[in-house]
């Protein structure tokens, strides 16, 4: 898609050149969605590739993923064996509607700051205790859990101006023994429910329910729960009115699907050694 109201592209290569935000401006990482429809609000772009960041970065406590990391990248990152939660990086970018030529394209960033609630790096982030690091207009920094990002359908916690640098994903939540369940209406339609489940060594169990909700919603406990005591706390967590509501699933039926997939998990991460 051509944008025909685009007069100007700016190509900063540090913070220090970011332009001043204006009204009709909008970050370019992927552009995967940024071209595919009419922008005729916009009239300049700021093209973050020449920032070159790395795309990821492994510290002493924190996977490091760059808002302009691709898709493609991510997914052929090699983790290293003690990672028992790594399989979730390729299920989630497998949960993706886009074909291979998008995922050389389309960001982790851009698929966060969409904020969709089937955006599958943002099932991935939030479940793995992602924390975003956002550069603010003003020049200060934010960091905020990838699960409190998200704030709605489309909506998330940026400002104009505001831009994601970055997720830290700590080494510990790799390390956590996982479960993965998605489904869609059609073979290759976008996620209706995608959850994800994991316990860490101490026992404590996590539970994030995505996709079938407006935004992530989280449940945790100290210990495996049973069957009765998770249910009944998803039912207390997500109110009816937080279960997302469009062509690819009635709120009743991605109710239904959390509350089964959820307890699918639960005997999963049980029965696991």
């Amino acid at each position: 898609m051509d944008l025909n109201t685009i007069s100007e592209i700016a190509h900063p290569r540090s913070r220090a050149q970011l332009p001043v935000w204006t009204a009709g401006d909008a970050w370019l990482a992927g552009g995967t969605w940024l071209f595919s429809e009419p922008q005729v609000h916009l009239t300049r772009l700021i093209d973050l590739t020449d920032l070159k960041w790395p795309a990821l970065t492994v510290t002493e406590n924190d996977l490091s993923v760059a808002a302009t990391c691709t898709v493609a990248q991510l997914d052929a990152f090699a983790c290293p064996p003690e990672w028992i939660a790594s399989p979730l990086i390729n299920q989630c970018c497998r949960a993706f509607l886009a074909s291979f030529k998008i995922w050389k394209t389309a960001t982790v960033g851009g698929n966060i700051c969409m904020s969709l609630p089937a955006g599958p790096m943002i099932s991935l982030t939030s479940a793995l205790d992602g924390v975003c690091t956002i550069w603010q207009a003003d020049g200060s920094e934010q960091k905020i859990p990838v699960a409190d990002f998200v704030t709605g359908n489309q909506s998330n916690v940026l400002a104009p101006g505001d831009l994601l640098r970055q997720i830290d994903i700590p080494l510990a939540a790799m390390k956590r023994r996982s479960a993965f369940r998605q489904i869609s209406l059609t073979p290759v339609g976008r996620s209706a429910a995608l959850l994800i489940g994991s316990v860490a060594g101490d026992g404590a169990f996590a539970l994030t329910v995505t996709a079938s909700t407006v935004l992530p919603m989280q449940v945790s406990f100290a210990r495996m729960p049973d069957a009765k005591e998770l249910r009944e706390t998803i039912l207390q967590k997500i109110s009816d009115d937080l279960y997302h509501t469009d062509v690819h699933g009635k709120p009743v039926w991605r109710k239904h699907m959390t509350l089964r997939f959820a307890e699918e998990i639960r005997r999963e991460l049980e029965t696991l050694p």
